[in-house]
């Protein structure tokens, strides 16, 4: 598994984990100190903001998990994904593209996402 594959399973993994001492570790090792996350519905900023942000999304859609539809691609210091949002069994209630650019120490130092149309 590359580095970057392994980066993405740690952001999908922080997305999903609903303890919160487990999902602000999860987030320190994905998220550099001074991360920023933007999507259309919410945004977070550093660690504490970020799993704050999850924490929130977590509350509007009890129930569900996020998981990798496509990629990771990457290049240089960029990297792309999508993923979906659904209720085991469901169909999703989101689909997103999002995209990051990592930092020296391996860590996402930003990521913006977009959101697609659900099937």
């Amino acid at each position: 598994m590359s580095n970057t594959e392994a980066l993405v399973e740690d952001y999908i993994a922080m997305w999903n984990e609903t303890d919160p001492d487990e999902r602000r570790s999860l987030v320190a090792r994905t998220v550099t100190e001074d991360a920023t996350h933007l999507d259309p519905l919410m945004s977070g900023n550093g660690i504490d903001g970020i799993s704050a942000m999850i924490a929130g999304a977590q509350q509007q859609f009890p129930g569900h998990s996020f998981r990798l539809i496509s990629g990771p691609d990457a290049h240089h210091d960029r990297v792309r994904f999508s993923w979906s949002l659904a209720a085991d069994g469901e169909g999703p209630v989101a689909v997103g593209v999002d995209f990051a650019t990592v930092a020296d120490d391996g860590r996402m130092r930003s990521v913006t996402g977009f959101l697609e149309p659900a099937a």
